[in-house]
């Protein structure tokens, strides 16, 4: 009962929210674009550079309403949310443009208004107001916990830790995890041990060698203000195939505070923000994949497969953006596509599209729109021919980050090289079927001829007699999917 009285006060709040949004709208267009992505897929960069192409004069040939000069101005404007963290984009523009390295990792919520002056193809003049909202990916791999109990997700993670290559780096935990009984009475020194090596275990996973996607509850690897509190101190038991939890057992305990997780971190973060979203984008570190081998491809395959299921997707319309408001528009984009040359980038797409077929079927069918794109937000190389011999290869020229390595050599942070990235299977699904080839960094054998993929500095700009702009490719189609249809 008390569950269900929840539920509906939950869904009062969400439809009062968005009858607000809806009719603020109506004298403000506004388009709350939500940017997600697991660590490391360059969340901070993507906002970074379209913010600065969109002030600067950037070239985008394909985002229809820029390139014919129908967009007069865009400028930044004050945020809506006051309980919110601006998004710090003077301060990435500096790293990427003046310090030449790439901006610190997104770690929390953060928001941007930018007010976007334009005129319609009848002449009409006419303002849109776009509000970028920054997450964390790992916070909406949260979002399923609502629909789970204590139970279910404890079984499916001690299951999920059994598989490899996770059982190796679980193995402190699992040891901890032998020792315990659900049924023993709780204790706090035990609970505590056992989130720690809960933890460890998931931040190993996340470790380059292995790039697990699948590791919830996100904030365990994010804490914030909520380090060391109750909420954030529980963990996955063996739990037996019957009984229940008892009153004053570890079951018991860890049980509560994982319900308190989900009422203080989970809820909060749906109700606020994400439920509030119009569009949305999702950007996948999928080069991170193929450097760890197969079994990091397929946990992204089944990370991007619980993350489509957490959007309420399906066209708007005005029931919809006032009782139950629905991402309408979503773009999947595989980042980093100037790590490989230019005939490369379709399979990348392809590799992508087929992580998120399934769930794209689905949510397809309900009416929304959604996409893949290869994409670099900032372009950190550009393509050359290289004598090889007698050969001439299609190879990229940049500057590798100090202390990248390649061939026993290793680079100083300040010296430009050519690489050989090499290509991408035809057919993308080789890669998930386990092609001889493909073993990735955590594998010890010797033959291993997997991908492998340097990371390079920011380009060094140049003004040419004007404004400095920075680099990308296809920035200018995303831009085109997410907002191109609003600006007529």
């Amino acid at each position: 009962m008390a569950a269900s009285l929840t539920g509906i006060v939950e869904e009062a709040r969400l439809s009062a929210r968005a009858l607000r949004d809806y009719g603020e709208s109506l004298f403000n267009p506004t388009v709350r674009l939500g940017v997600t992505g697991l660590s490391r897929a360059g969340k901070t960069v993507f906002i970074t550079a379209l913010i600065h192409g969109l002030i600067r004069g950037g070239r985008f040939p394909v985002f229809e309403a820029f390139a014919s000069g129908r967009i007069a101005r865009a400028q930044l404007s004050p945020q809506p949310d006051d309980g919110v963290p601006r998004f710090a984009y003077e301060t990435h523009v500096s790293a990427l443009v003046e310090e030449r390295r790439w901006p610190s990792s997104t770690v929390d919520i953060s928001e941007l208004r930018l007010v976007i002056d334009y005129q319609r193809p009848n002449g009409a003049e006419r303002t849109l107001t776009l509000d970028i909202v920054d997450y964390p990916g790992e916070w909406l791999l949260d979002l399923p916990l609502l629909d789970k109990s204590y139970e279910q997700w404890a079984r499916e993670s001690v299951a999920l830790s059994r598989e490899a290559p996770r059982a190796h780096l679980a193995r402190d935990w699992h040891a901890h995890l032998g020792m315990l009984s659900a049924e023993a009475p709780a204790d706090e020194q035990v609970t505590l041990r056992a989130a720690q090596l809960f933890t460890d275990y998931l931040r190993a996973c996340r470790d380059e060698r292995f790039a697990m996607s699948l590791l919830p509850p996100g904030r365990f690897l994010m804490p914030g203000n909520l380090a060391g509190s109750p909420a954030l101190t529980f963990a996955p038991l063996d739990l037996p195939a019957e009984g229940s939890a008892k009153d004053g057992s570890l079951w018991a305990m860890m049980r509560r505070r994982y319900e308190a997780y989900k009422d203080i971190v989970v809820r909060p973060f749906f109700r606020d923000h994400f439920a509030r979203l119009d569009r949305q984008i999702v950007l996948v570190d999928a080069l991170a994949a193929f450097n760890a081998g197969p079994e990091a491809l397929h946990d992204l395959e089944a990370a991007l497969s619980g993350i489509l299921t957490c959007f309420r997707v399906g066209r708007s319309t005005l029931l919809s953006a006032l009782f139950r408001p629905r991402i309408d528009r979503i773009l999947f984009a595989a980042t980093k596509a100037d790590h490989l040359h230019h005939t490369s980038h379709d399979r990348l797409e392809a590799v992508l599209r087929r992580a998120v077929d399934q769930a794209v079927a689905h949510a397809e069918s309900t009416g929304a729109m959604i996409d893949v794109v290869a994409l670099a937000a900032v372009r950190a190389t550009r393509e050359a021919m290289v004598a090889r011999g007698r050969d001439k290869l299609p190879s990229l020229l940049g500057v590798p980050a100090a202390g990248e390595s390649a061939n026993g050599e290793i680079f100083d942070g300040n010296t430009e090289v050519a690489t050989f990235p090499g290509d991408l299977p035809d057919d993308a699904a080789a890669l998930f079927n386990g092609a001889e080839a493909f073993r990735g960094l955590s594998s010890d054998a010797a033959e291993a001829t997997d991908f492998r993929f340097l990371r390079f500095r920011p380009p060094l700009l140049e003004s040419n007699g004007g404004e400095p702009t920075l680099p990308h490719i296809r920035l200018d189609r995303a831009l085109q999917f997410l907002i191109g249809d609003r600006l007529l």
